[in-house]
């Protein structure tokens, strides 16, 4: 048996979808694990207390923003893969385009920190601050509209009610942070549980068009990679 033939016996025909399918698996699992090493490896953070960007400040802030920068570069990559693989209906196309938006933003909170307590104002931090609330006003607009074609979609249509309490939870607790933020002692613990939400979604779309591509779906049948 040839190492190709050996390789598609194990992983199944890769074809492009594939390829869009895990970008969206990796990039979740990249910033959990950029986020909790860094946390974890600096004395004295709470993953409760302290808020996520704060992070950026200290030792290991770098690694937090390479997380950042890879989840937003790759959450724009799987979105061509919802795009093509999803049959939309009104505001879907709309909704993809937000999410990659959503995928931008992240690119922008990992390349621009926030400003340090008690520091004055920066360029840097505004557009920090600016960029997260818009990036996480955005995304419950973006998973709606999307859901709402997921519904119609004999495909994907099992994953609507899922997506419709992702939209539901987002919006909470973008609602609760503009009127908590400052009362909260375990803020780190609020944006994770918020965080947490969305790359879960994003993780279990991928899984999904991964086993899409890989199945006998008709519309997800393109020329293999292998």
């Amino acid at each position: 048996m040839s190492g190709n033939s050996r390789l598609r016996s194990i992983i199944g025909p890769l074809n492009i979808y594939s390829f869009l399918a895990v970008a969206g698996i990796v990039g979740p699992v990249v910033l959990i694990i950029t986020n909790l090493t860094a946390a974890f490896s600096v004395s004295g953070y709470s993953l409760i207390r302290d808020s996520i960007s704060s992070l950026a400040w200290t030792p290991m802030g770098w690694l937090q923003s390479i997380g950042f920068l890879v989840v937003g570069l790759l959450v724009e990559v799987f979105a061509a893969g919802l795009l093509f693989s999803i049959r939309g209906g009104r505001g879907f196309r709309f909704g993809i385009g937000l999410l990659v938006c959503f995928g931008f933003g992240l690119l922008m909170i990992g390349a621009f920190r926030e400003d340090s307590t008690g520091s004055p104002h920066t360029i840097q931090g505004i557009i920090h601050g600016v960029t997260t609330a818009i990036v996480f006003s955005v995304f419950p607009i973006a998973s709606l509209l999307i859901g709402l074609s997921l519904r119609k979609d004999p495909y994907w249509k099992g994953l609507f009610p899922h997506t419709i309490a992702t939209t539901g939870l987002a919006s909470a607790f973008v609602i609760g942070h503009l009127f908590l933020l400052d009362q909260l002692s375990w803020l780190g613990l609020y944006e994770r549980v918020l965080v947490a939400n969305i790359v879960i979604w994003v993780e279990i779309m991928a899984i999904k068009l991964l086993r899409l591509s890989l199945g006998a779906s008709d519309r997800l049948k393109r020329p293999t990679i292998f």
